[in-house]
């Protein structure tokens, strides 16, 4: 399992601290912001990992500098990451944002649309698709409902792409559950780095 540290809104001299004591992948979700920090450490051996709602205008940015993307909810924004994705860079790894509790403010494709999109984004030649990511809703009798939900669709999908293995799941306030139902990607900031920052 991997302990994705989510960096947004923290400064630069915060995530060189974690760097230096073993933590190398880093979570952003505002496109600007990330790109500031990517120049100012842009001397260490981190892997960026994009992880908020991505809007057409910024998939360039996002296609250029980071490694992965794990909300990718429509074909529209594949289909702009794998053509802005530079020839010199290998696959952008992706992830298929899923709104497994059907929450209206929430971002993501519906499990329904899941297996149509999956097939689209495996045919793109620049994008990898590696697997699955969800923000459940926060309240829930049933706390790992949601994560069990997500990794049988992942299951599902896997008879049709068998070589997705990632289920990015899990967050600070519900860590357990999710690692509980196979998350292989958890984004943790608060446990990490304390409240967010205010912008």
């Amino acid at each position: 399992m991997t302990l994705l540290a989510v960096s947004k809104t923290q400064p630069a001299s915060l995530i060189r601290a974690a760097h230096s004591v073993g933590l190398s992948q880093f979570g952003e979700n505002y496109v600007q912001e990330a790109l500031e920090k990517m120049a100012e450490l842009r001397e260490l051996p981190i892997e960026w990992h994009f992880i908020g709602p991505l809007q057409s205008n910024k998939t360039r940015a996002v296609a250029e500098h980071f490694d992965w993307v794990h909300s990718v909810d429509r074909l529209k924004i594949a289909q702009r990451l794998n053509d802005q994705r530079p020839q010199e860079l290998p696959p952008l790894q992706v992830c298929l944002q899923i709104n497994i509790s059907g929450e209206a403010s929430k971002s993501g494709a519906s499990p329904e649309e899941a297996l149509a999109l999956a097939l689209a984004i495996q045919a793109l030649p620049r994008l990898t698709l590696r697997g699955l990511m969800t923000i459940p809703a926060a309240r829930s009798e049933d706390p790992e409902k949601p994560f069990a939900s997500l990794a049988a669709l992942m299951a599902t999908l896997g008879e049709e792409i068998p070589h997705l293995d990632t289920l990015s799941m899990g967050m600070s306030a519900d860590l357990a559950p999710a690692i509980s139902q196979g998350a292989t990607i958890v984004r943790v900031g608060t446990d990490l780095f304390g409240a967010r920052r205010a912008q």
